[in-house]
């Protein structure tokens, strides 16, 4: 793909932005509604397309994890399409008045939510992050660039066509959904260049990918590079909710990046809770890698290596510590987490409000699985990643994230004097 082609679709972006930008919450709707519907048509094809691209990165040794998550089935699916319709029923990120008033000389000045502009998504391997990616920028007005990764480049063609279809059918400009259809990396390192055009870009995937990404352009990246979770069991843990909340945090989808990495286990408890937190990972064939104190109360856990507190593992292996008290935990977390997302499990509020305060995380939890920090529990619908970045964005990204404000003052010849 030549760079006048990402260019040509750069350019045709922004023009489309500008039209997104004035478009009614309703006209915004009525295409996400419109987008669902055409996705729907085309349901069969694409289940056997993504079918045939399973069976080739099957052939290409993918990992088993990789093609979990290139995976399409009705279920998935269904889930795509709620998903479109939920975000189409939060309410409108957009023309909110965030704060305003009127000045000793009458002029009026506030400040309004407006669209960021043009949206580039980069990412591997999950096509439902085409459908996720196009309904929280169409919903938050904002035009958007897809550039999916080969493995699943078909299954995303056919799914942008679709939404495209349904957007431009509800009113919406042709542009304000484009897909770079040509695997390699060159257009994708000319998509990089694109900062006259493109006003944010948005990596999912591994850290390698969000690496490159974030060192090769000018244009602002919402990014987050790994997701080493904790779970903290203080020494007032319920046993049966911290083995409950322990075993749903790493063992409901160990390749997500809201998943349980990293247990930290009060001293207090460590005896009690140690040896039931053994037999439910062993049961879900999850390796425990433990400190020398874990080692004392499991004898034959592989040993923890320094390495292993920096891991995000994404597979069934689980490091396990021993810590004195809340604060070691904490001190913990602040050294060794990525800032993704942080759990305590505890009957105190004290230690709860402590454990809230000090941990530096986008998502703090209490008494509640790692795996729930995300945009569908947290009622947002579709999201198009989660940031563990503080500017602009933290957390769960959806269509209140994709915007920004702008300045507005009506006077009535008022003049500086």
């Amino acid at each position: 793909m030549t760079t006048n082609t990402i260019q040509t679709i750069a350019q045709q972006s922004r023009v489309a932005s500008r039209q997104l930008a004035s478009a009614s919450e309703s006209a915004r709707n009525l295409a996400l509604a419109k987008m669902a519907e055409a996705l729907d048509s085309v349901r069969q094809k694409v289940l056997e397309v993504n079918a045939q691209e399973i069976v080739k990165a099957r052939d290409e040794g993918q990992s088993e994890a990789m093609v979990k998550r290139l995976t399409i089935d009705d279920k998935t699916f269904d889930y795509m399409l709620s998903r479109l319709k939920k975000v189409a029923q939060l309410p409108d990120p957009l023309n909110r008045i965030l704060t305003g008033h009127t000045n000793p000389a009458g002029l009026r000045v506030y400040k309004k939510s407006v669209p960021l502009g043009v949206i580039g998504i980069i990412y591997e391997s999950r096509p439902n992050v085409t459908t996720d990616a196009a309904g929280v920028c169409i919903k938050s007005g904002n035009a958007v660039i897809l550039r999916g990764g080969s493995e699943a480049l078909q299954t995303n063609a056919i799914l942008t066509d679709a939404m495209i279809a349904g957007a431009v059918a509800a009113g919406l400009p042709e542009h304000a959904i484009q897909i770079i259809r040509t695997p390699g990396h060159e257009a994708v390192g000319e998509l990089l260049k694109m900062d006259e055009y493109i006003d944010v870009l948005i990596p999912r995937g591994g850290k390698g990918l969000i690496k490159r990404i974030a060192e090769g352009t000018r244009i602002p990246v919402i990014k987050h590079y790994d997701g080493i979770c904790h779970l903290y069991l203080a020494a007032d843990a319920d046993p049966e909710q911290a083995v409950a909340l322990a075993v749903n945090s790493k063992c409901q989808s160990v390749q997500v990046c809201n998943a349980l990495e990293t247990l930290l286990v009060d001293s207090a408890c460590a005896a009690q809770l140690l040896p039931l937190l053994h037999t439910a990972f062993a049961e879900n064939r999850i390796e425990l890698r433990g400190c020398e104190q874990t080692q004392k109360l499991l004898p034959g856990v592989v040993p923890a290596m320094e390495e292993d507190w920096h891991s995000e593992y994404l597979a069934p292996i689980l490091s396990v510590k021993v810590v004195d008290g809340i604060q070691q935990a904490i001190d913990h977390i602040n050294r060794y987490g990525s800032g993704h997302t942080d759990g305590i499990v505890t009957q105190s509020l004290s230690l709860a409000r402590q454990f809230e305060e000090q941990v530096d995380s986008a998502s703090v939890m209490i008494n509640a699985s790692t795996r729930l920090s995300g945009g569908g529990d947290y009622g947002l619908g579709s999201v198009v990643g989660i940031s563990t970045d503080k500017l602009h964005v933290r957390g769960p990204v959806g269509p209140d994230e994709l915007t920004t404000y702008k300045w507005v003052a009506y006077g009535d010849g008022h003049l500086r004097g």
